[in-house]
């Protein structure tokens, strides 16, 4: 999946420290979340979305870590750093077993179609990048 990212060589050397370290904090906390459970839903106050994808992990009683990041108008630019990392628009952002799957209604589909349980049979290898390719 080739994505659009500005390449390094054309950013000048003097922002480079800046745009790397651009809170960074939240990007750490979101990798370790990863790391430590098998799914994690990252989202924000007053977004409906995030909230359906917890009660579908919930009805379907899978564990999750939540991540939250302020509101519509609250820590925006926190939110910013993620979307720019990760490259989805939108909140929330569902991880599954280190691997980005979308927001709600990607998860509902994947429920919907069994996938979500296969990726997170205990059983299962793990996840990777090319696994998820159309």
């Amino acid at each position: 999946m080739p994505r659009n990212i500005l390449d390094e060589a054309r950013v000048h050397a003097a922002v480079r420290p800046q745009i790397a370290g651009y809170h960074a904090d939240v990007i750490r906390g979101v990798e370790a979340a990863i790391a430590a459970h098998a799914v994690v839903v990252v989202g924000m106050r007053q977004n409906p979305w995030p909230k359906k994808a917890r009660r579908l992990l919930d009805a379907a009683g899978i564990p999750y870590a939540y991540l939250e990041y302020g509101s519509y108008v609250a820590e925006w630019r926190r939110r910013l750093a993620l979307k720019m990392w990760t490259g989805w628009p939108t909140f929330p952002m569902v991880f599954v077993r280190g691997v980005l799957v979308g927001g709600a209604k990607d998860l509902y589909r994947l429920d919907e179609s069994g996938e979500l349980k296969t990726l997170l049979a205990a059983d299962a290898p793990a996840v990777t990048p090319a696994d998820c390719a159309p």
